[in-house]
């Protein structure tokens, strides 16, 4: 393979050339959407599925519904805190973007001048992914689904190496679970507070909704359907 040839025994620039090699045997209109996909696409849809998870966790209620929705809040400021630290990182590592120093990749970003390690879109997906996994299992494998597809999007756009999208990965998890313990210690005592409060309870259960889960009684309506019994007994 050219790729083979080009990269001569390192595997890291090897699996760079057979992945980005697959574009070459792409339609066109697939190089043309997937850009937009990787680039915006799947870390829209990381959002969204946290999103939809706080709604699943809001409607459900129950005890634990405030570190619940703590832990989905940890989820964007793990991913936030771990663009910050791969900031030295890059700028300690210096790493050239791949189709600087290879020929015969197909490059389908264009305007990536910034160095190549550790990947930005890698870190921010997994550390999301993981975050959303402390709060519940099944929302948090799809979104480590959705982590490994925009690894996978960046080294076959040409724009990273596979060991940028390890590296983002290991990042991204590495702040997601280590800092967890301190993150939920800070922010499931807010959450709790925002549930107690009778303008913000909203925000971590529906109106109506009790600590267990079932439909909560509204003060007086036990009342009510009681005079309603009693006047029908008198009839």
């Amino acid at each position: 393979m050219a790729g083979l040839a080009a990269s001569g025994s390192n595997p890291d620039v090897d699996l760079l050339f057979d992945i980005n090699g697959l574009a070459k045997d792409a339609p066109s209109w697939f190089d043309r959407v997937l850009p937009y996909i990787g680039e915006y696409g799947l870390p829209l849809a990381m959002v969204l599925l946290v999103v939809w998870c706080w709604w699943s966790v809001r409607r459900r209620g129950g005890q634990d519904a405030a570190s619940s929705v703590a832990a989905l809040v940890w989820a964007p400021l793990a991913a936030a805190i771990a663009v910050l630290v791969n900031v030295p990182i890059r700028e300690f590592v210096e790493r050239p973007r791949p189709f600087l120093d290879h020929q015969g990749l197909d490059v389908l970003v264009s305007g990536k001048t910034d160095y190549s390690f550790v990947s930005d879109h890698a870190t921010i997906t997994m550390a999301m992914a993981v975050g959303l996994f402390v709060a519940n299992r099944k929302f948090g494998l799809a979104g480590i689904g959705l982590a490994l597809l925009e690894g996978f999007c960046r080294v076959y756009m040409g724009v990273h190496y596979p060991t940028d999208v390890v590296g983002g990965f290991a990042l991204g998890t590495a702040v997601a679970l280590l800092l967890s313990p301190p993150a939920m210690a800070l922010l499931t005592p807010v959450t709790k507070a925002v549930e107690r409060s009778p303008r913000a309870g909203w925000f971590i259960r529906s109106r109506g909704r009790s600590y267990d889960g079932q439909d909560a009684v509204i003060p007086g309506a036990r009342k009510e359907t009681a005079g309603a019994a009693e006047k029908d007994l008198a009839a």
